[in-house]
């Protein structure tokens, strides 16, 4: 036991050398500066804060690959993550290390468990990394989900209105956050370059097969082509897939009232087991006294 606070307090005492010799800074002045941020759109939690020094200082000395670079910067811009890929990977070993390090105390006191933190860390080093593809995906469902809504409005406003640029933008306030920044984009960018390739940039960002479909009939209303059938069938479509979707959301409430009926379940049950363990301590201890 001794050893291992021998070897805390060592550590301790490294990592303010090595943050003074490397000049990371301190948490208070990474805090102001992450309130000072105007660009930060996410709070960042108080570990991630105390953590950004050290991750700004190894991003400096990673190299990436420059197609994976490229495909992670591009993800990072989809998924609104205002960082470069180098300064991703950086937070995302950073915490993998921070896990790692409690082996060296962990194989002194429980060697048997020492594997288990390192494989916690690992495993927290690949969680991070898909953290990325996890939020564009997420983004992508809140858009798809209020897609039915765009295209009712779509419809209707065709009957009488084939600007495609009035349609965006008016529908826009009304939108939620993940698809109003994306036609803000697409609204701006048709305004100061060409609409359809406005548009197809849109469906490349969004990365969405219905989204996909919405861009397609845009594009076909900027043509000139007759398609109120199409925008018809596609209101019919994305509704059944609505319905769908709530079908299954309503079908998984169920499965997770029972999880927790079967947690609460163990616990009252581990309650038990630590009351009858604890009265069968107490009367070895009286016996063999």
């Amino acid at each position: 036991m001794l050893q291992a606070i021998i070897g805390v307090l060592c550590a301790v005492g490294l990592y303010f050398v090595l943050a003074d010799a490397y000049k990371i800074p301190y948490y208070k002045t990474s805090k102001a500066v992450e309130s000072l941020s105007k660009k930060q759109k996410n709070k960042k939690s108080s570990l991630d804060i105390w953590l950004s020094g050290i991750a700004v200082w190894l991003s400096k000395h990673l190299k990436l690959n420059e197609f994976k670079r490229a495909q992670l910067e591009a993800d990072l811009k989809t998924a609104q993550m205002d960082i470069t890929p180098e300064m991703f990977k950086a937070n995302a070993v950073i915490k993998a290390c921070l896990v790692g390090v409690f082996a060296v105390p962990v194989a002194f006191i429980f060697p048997l468990f020492a594997p288990v933190v390192l494989f916690l860390a690992v495993f927290l080093y690949r969680m991070e990394s898909k953290s990325v593809s996890k939020r564009i995906k997420a983004k992508r469902e809140r858009i798809e989900y209020e897609l039915p809504r765009l295209v009712s409005n779509i419809e209707k406003t065709l009957s009488h209105n084939r600007d495609v640029l009035y349609m965006l933008e008016s529908y826009a306030p009304n939108a939620g956050p993940e698809l109003k920044h994306e036609l803000s984009i697409t609204v701006a960018d048709m305004k100061s370059g060409n609409y359809e390739g406005a548009i197809t940039r849109l469906e490349s960002r969004v990365g969405s097969s219905m989204m996909s479909d919405v861009c397609r009939g845009l594009i076909g209303i900027l043509r000139g082509d007759d398609n109120k059938i199409y925008w018809a069938t596609l209101a019919l479509k994305f509704n059944d897939t609505a319905r769908q979707q709530l079908r299954l959301r309503a079908q998984k409430v169920p499965r997770k009232v029972k999880r927790l009926s079967m947690c609460l379940l163990f616990c009252f049950m581990l309650i038990y087991i630590v009351v009858i363990l604890d009265q069968i301590m107490s009367s070895l201890g009286v016996l063999f006294n």
